[in-house]
């Protein structure tokens, strides 16, 4: 990198810090992606000439609104609602909604500017959104959330469309979620806009294998990745973070191919099963009995549950954090070199610190970042998109495979980069490179916008 490349990003960060204070979220992820931008800008002058840098780290517009909900007690209570918009060069902004206590601007910011890039890899014409609530779903009746849901939509529904923005789910936003969301706008609207939103039922305009896809897509990633180092994924222990969506069906896929996944995890601990997980049991216990994972354990002949550790202290080949951002530290990453770690895909968003990061660069085991190795589920919702436009249903087959040819190209796009920008084998600096490439290349041909 040249001292004026690296002197332009460096500038460019320390400004945007200082105009987005106490945002540090989203500082990380920008710093994640800029410091790997210097090659392509040496390559490519005219994106630093044109101002596409300070434009793309700058939100489109920015929405935060009250949303008052009545609990079952008759009690008023108000949470805060949240839509960035970040960029829409390459097509209508695309991104889930979260519905979570740690829910800020700062998070839906970093989401919302990592899903620019993510989408933008998939090659499939969808910009990058993010949005949410500090509402917490846990413990809240069907009712509850129903009111939550309606109230919610009564604000967001004048900011979103179909070829404008299509919100999806994300932590605490299931197909439950949706199907509310989706009323209150269908009511509000007069209009069955199935295009609206994705993550939909299947009976009324929803898509297969989305459920599926992020776990899906990471495993499919993971084993990219290790066909370049030969390896592959049968017979490999994995270690699993997390027990929703992500860890769920990563784990599924991860029992198709050959490997075995003996831990899951929530917020109050982990379990450890040395047999492998068994999925149906999992699936009990978080998907329709929405039990902790301690349950899991309780039910389980020979597995056993920790409430205190991490479950990166856990042996095994390879890995994928699947539960939140920042879940794994540099003490988690060493422990894992330490055991023989030899590939970690990141389900969950910036799951990793750069520390973390760093320490598997330096011993050499893959890393996958997760706007490569998660963006399966954007992808599938956008062939939701796809198939609603259409007014035409995939099979469950077809979709798949439509995924898995969707994370082998994102796969060879991130591993070409990396090699053109001379960091060969670097996931971070490739997928980093490949989306800017597509997303300044629109915002530059699309004039001052």
């Amino acid at each position: 990198m040249t001292s004026s490349a690296t002197d332009l990003i460096e500038d460019l960060f320390t400004r945007t810090v200082e105009r987005n204070p106490g945002e540090p979220e989203f500082h990380q992820a920008l710093h994640e992606v800029l410091e790997s931008l210097g090659p392509v800008l040496v390559a490519h002058p005219e994106f630093a000439d044109s101002g596409v840098l300070e434009r793309l780290v700058e939100p489109e517009r920015q929405i935060m609104f009250r949303v008052p909900w009545v609990d079952d007690s008759g009690r008023v209570v108000v949470n805060r609602g949240f839509r960035v918009q970040f960029n829409s060069a390459l097509g209508p902004f695309k991104g889930g909604l979260r519905f979570h206590p740690s829910v800020n601007l700062s998070i839906m910011k970093f989401l919302g500017f990592e899903q620019t890039f993510k989408n933008a890899l998939t090659g499939q014409g969808i910009g990058g959104a993010k949005g949410g609530s500090d509402f917490d779903p846990h413990g809240r009746s069907d009712a509850e959330i129903m009111r939550f849901c309606q109230s919610f939509m009564t604000e967001l529904y004048r900011h979103i469309g179909a070829d404008t923005d299509v919100p999806a789910g994300d932590i605490g936003v299931g197909g439950r979620e949706i199907g509310y969301l989706f009323g209150q706008y269908r009511r509000i609207t007069n209009r069955h806009e199935t295009g609206v939103l994705t993550g939909k039922g299947l009976g009324w305009g929803g898509a297969e294998v989305r459920t599926e896809a992020t776990g899906y897509g990471a495993v499919f990633f993971m084993q990219e990745m290790l066909s370049t180092r030969s390896e592959r994924l049968e017979g490999k222990t994995a270690i699993i973070s997390g027990s929703g969506n992500v860890a769920i069906y990563a784990i599924e896929k991860l029992q198709q191919l050959g490997a075995r996944p003996i831990t899951a995890s929530d917020s109050t601990g982990f379990v450890i099963d040395e047999q492998g997980i068994d999925l149906e049991l999992l699936k009990e216990v978080k998907e329709r009995s929405r039990e902790r994972i301690s349950a899991y354990a309780n039910r389980r002949p020979g597995a056993r549950f920790v409430a205190s550790g991490r479950v990166w202290e856990v042996p095994g080949q390879i890995a994928i954090p699947a539960a939140t951002q920042n879940e794994l530290g540099p003490d988690d990453a060493a422990a894992l070199v330490k055991n023989g770690v030899i590939a970690v895909a990141e389900g969950s968003n910036m799951s990793c610190t750069p520390d973390a990061v760093e320490l598997f660069r330096q011993a050499k085991v893959l890393f996958a970042p997760g706007k490569a190795a998660n963006a399966g589920g954007v992808a599938v919702s956008a062939l939701e998109m796809a198939q609603n436009a259409a007014r035409e249903h995939w099979s469950f087959e077809k979709s798949e495979a439509r995924l898995k040819s969707i994370m082998v190209d994102i796969h060879s796009a991130a591993l070409q980069a990396a090699e053109r920008y001379e960091h060969p084998g670097d996931y971070v600096v490739g997928a980093n490179s490949a989306a800017f490439l597509r997303v300044a290349s629109a915002m530059l041909d699309q004039g001052l916008v």
